[in-house]
């Protein structure tokens, strides 16, 4: 498999590196494609070496929201299967939810509490980072179909609601500073949020879709962001472990 092949490659090469890849939508075309179950996949993925998933392609989970936005691809339930399947066989996931296209508030705040009920049942979920949907070049939005994204309003709002509901179960809110900029993102520090997410080195989807806030932040500008927010910075592992000094 493509995406085995991958994972192989890259830990020959590093082999002590934390590998956090194969979205639940990557999951699922890998299993199929390999005619086996999400389990067997995953238990293979580990065994290999992978280190954790992102929960991404969450998107909102409600299907009639989802089909919208991608007529079908991933159902909720499937994406409920892989993130708790992961997280049975000992691979922790991030939680995500794009917001601000066809949804409502009320979509938002079911999100969230299904995201809470899962992470009760399996504790699997490190962080949960809510995505504000990029539109200028969406095709969703060209087509008449979804908003101009969220308002700020809307984004402050959603940070601050999900520290409150996640509250004792998921841990961390993280921000991301490529969908709402560095600025923004002192605010939501003081909002909800504890995490500024990584310096990153490429992005392309949010860049794709219109974002204008770059795909590269140094130590030294998430540490500046930080101090003006009044937190305090500390680096972390993909896991929220402790790293030490910043490298």
């Amino acid at each position: 498999d493509y995406y085995f092949a991958v994972l192989d490659a890259v830990l020959e090469r590093v082999p002590e590196l934390h590998v956090h890849a194969f979205s639940p939508m990557e999951v699922v075309n890998g299993a199929t494609r390999m005619g086996i179950s999400i389990r067997e996949w995953l238990e293979e993925a580990k065994r290999r070496g992978l280190g954790s998933i992102p929960g991404t392609a969450a998107e909102i989970l409600d299907d009639d929201i989802r089909w919208v936005l991608t007529k079908g691809k991933l159902p909720t339930a499937q994406w409920i299967e892989v993130v708790t399947t992961a997280h049975e066989v000992g691979l922790r996931s991030s939680s995500t939810m794009m917001y601000g296209h066809v949804d409502e508030p009320r979509h938002w705040v079911a999100h969230l509490k299904l995201l809470r009920e899962l992470q009760e049942r399996t504790g699997g979920f490190t962080e949960f980072v809510p995505l504000p949907f990029v539109h200028q070049l969406a095709p969703i939005y060209l087509a008449g179909v979804a908003r101009p994204g969220s308002t700020w309003e809307d984004d402050r709002r959603v940070h601050a609601v999900a520290r409150l509901l996640l509250q004792g179960a998921i841990d961390h809110v993280q921000l991301s500073w490529v969908k709402v900029g560095l600025e923004r993102g002192v605010d939501l520090l003081r909002g909800g949020c504890d995490d500024l997410g990584g310096t990153l080195m490429e992005e392309t989807i949010s860049r794709m879709a219109g974002s204008a806030h770059g795909v590269r932040k140094s130590v030294e500008e998430l540490e500046a962001a930080a101090g003006q927010a009044g937190r305090p910075v500390r680096q972390r592992t993909t896991l929220y472990g402790e790293v030490g000094a910043l490298r």
